[in-house]
């Protein structure tokens, strides 16, 4: 089977975001680093790609150029094992200028759309009991950065 690797592009600033993402993921490196030659389109010596891992799962940064920019169409989603680790992602992402959004989401200081879940919100979402997955999803809803305690708490509430 073929391997799918996201690739990731940036104006100019892939090697600095797969260094940036590399500190916040644990067991990430970067693998390689790639740069224009003497055929362009860009300078010859400028960095062209840097694939590397996030957690051991293979990404590739590509400096191609401004024409093209991230948007909420295609994002990542960190599933977490506690609230501990959706507070560790969402501080570590949205510092420096990022962005936080509603419902868990988020923007990273590059525009990447990243949704930090912690586990067990799929099993929420697809309780066999209809209003306790509604009353759920409303709590979900009103929050930007999730806290499953608190929306546990509000699904398990009677009306």
């Amino acid at each position: 089977m073929p391997r799918i690797i996201p690739n990731l592009w940036f104006d100019t600033q892939g090697k600095e975001a797969a260094e940036f993402y590399c500190s916040v993921f644990p067991r990430s490196r970067i693998t390689r680093v790639t740069h224009y030659g003497e055929a362009g389109p860009r300078a010859a010596g400028t960095v062209l790609t840097v694939d590397f891992e996030l957690d051991g799962e293979r990404f590739t940064a590509i400096n191609g150029g401004p024409e093209f920019t991230f948007d909420e169409a295609v994002s990542l989603l960190i599933e977490c094992e506690d609230q501990a680790e959706v507070d560790y992602f969402w501080a570590a992402l949205t510092a420096d200028g990022g962005q936080e959004g509603p419902c868990g989401w988020l923007k990273d200081k590059y525009g990447l759309s990243w949704q930090v879940v912690p586990r067990g919100m799929d099993e929420l979402l697809d309780d066999p009991d209809p209003a306790r997955r509604d009353r759920g999803m409303r709590a979900m809803l009103a929050m930007g950065k999730l806290d499953l305690a608190a929306i546990l708490a509000a699904a398990d509430a009677r009306d």
